[in-house]
């Protein structure tokens, strides 16, 4: 098996964990985690492909994964607040709890 399979089948089940985790839960800190985890997969895509394919420009997956930590940065500032608002509100980050919500 090659290094770019191997890293490939590890995104790959790295992915399916944090879907399984955005989905199965209610708590939405758990679901932003998942999600983490799930972007933290495609970070490392961009790496192996970037290391291991025909030809690799220098820096270009680095570059993408620089950019790719930045968004999920923002994501994350935004969704925690987000949660802190609904808590504040709410007194629960339950998220079946959270459907006054909507407009």
């Amino acid at each position: 098996m090659s290094p770019l399979q191997f890293c490939l089948i590890f995104s790959g089940v790295l992915f399916s964990v944090g879907l399984a985790g955005a989905l199965a839960r209610s708590n939405a800190i758990l679901v932003l985690l998942g999600i983490e985890l799930m972007l933290n997969a495609a970070n490392l895509n961009f790496i192996a492909f970037w290391r291991y394919g025909p030809a690799s420009a220098p820096a270009t997956g680095v570059i993408f994964v620089i950019f790719s930590i930045a968004v999920t940065a923002a994501e994350t500032a935004v969704g925690l607040a987000l949660v802190i608002a609904i808590h504040r509100h709410q007194r629960s980050i339950r998220l079946q709890e959270a459907t006054r919500l909507k407009g």
